[in-house]
């Protein structure tokens, strides 16, 4: 097998979770992934941008290109599922996705990259059709792999493989819905502070380089006025803007030129900076 490139996307994040999902992902691929942790105060914000971004620059290439597998698995904090969320997976060109079903991680696919459904799958299903066709696995090692809490780990690589090698995995369609949260939030922080949002510039009510808009200050507890900019090179030295940014599709973001947005906003991952009906 040609050895698969993988980008993991997890807040599973801790070295001991990390070094096992490599060691695993490395033994079914062929090569050490690239393992990517998400443990901020909004895992799902962060994992929604960052996975729209990795598809993204996966365009723009003149050419044929490597096919990718990309895994995500951050779990929605609503604590619904008995035994966790379930997985799903799809395609975007030669690219194969595997995720947790977070509709907040996968909407923003639907709005920008015109995703509009996954196929869900069921752990004990699917590992029952493996073994009745495909794998060796005896029914305690599929009860094991069922009721494990580190599905990530002893499931997802597994459903991976079998998806990259063609096997008839099953699995029902579900429709994905673009987002319809009405704040816009800091998705990402940068190590220069820029706060990335995660929505467009020109979603942004009023957004336009010769206005400001009004964005709230953590750090004072109320809502300032900031200037509207096209680029970060037309920002004024030392002075906060909105600019259109490098992420998603003209996503914009909260820039202090030479310095830090979150700093001087008192910003992390997860905050509110505008309402899109203001």
């Amino acid at each position: 097998m040609t050895p698969l490139p993988v980008v993991s996307l997890t807040d599973c994040a801790d070295p001991n979770a990390l070094a096992r999902q490599s060691a695993r992902i490395a033994t079914l691929f062929g090569a050490t992934p690239t393992v990517v942790p998400l443990s901020g105060p909004d895992p799902e914000g962060a994992a929604a941008l960052t996975l729209l971004d990795l598809l993204r620059s996966t365009d723009l290439i003149g050419g044929p290109t490597q096919p990718l597998l990309v895994l995500v698995n951050i779990a929605p904090r609503d604590g619904h599922w008995p035994n966790g969320v379930p997985f799903c997976y799809f395609r975007h060109g030669e690219h194969l996705v595997v995720s947790t079903v977070n509709p907040r991680v996968l909407a923003p696919l639907a709005s920008y990259l015109g995703l509009a459904e996954v196929q869900v799958t069921d752990v004990r299903e699917v590992l029952e059709a493996a073994a009745a066709g495909w794998a060796d696995l005896t029914p305690a090692q599929v009860e094991e792999v069922v009721r494990t809490q580190f599905r990530s780990l002893w499931y997802v690589p597994l459903l991976a493989r079998w998806l990259t090698d063609g096997r008839p995995v099953p699995a029902q369609p579900m429709a994905v819905h673009p987002p319809a949260a009405q704040h816009v939030r800091v998705a990402v922080v940068d190590n220069f502070g820029n706060c990335k949002l995660d929505r467009p510039a020109v979603d942004l009510p009023g957004y336009d380089s010769a206005r400001s808009l009004a964005v709230h200050n953590r750090r004072e507890g109320r809502r300032v006025r900031v200037r509207c900019y096209d680029r970060l090179p037309d920002v004024p030295l030392g002075e906060p803007g909105i600019t259109v940014g490098s992420s998603g599709i003209g996503f914009a973001e909260l820039v202090v030129r030479g310095g830090s947005a979150a700093e001087l906003f008192g910003l992390r991952q997860g905050d509110q900076v505008l309402h899109l009906t203001s």
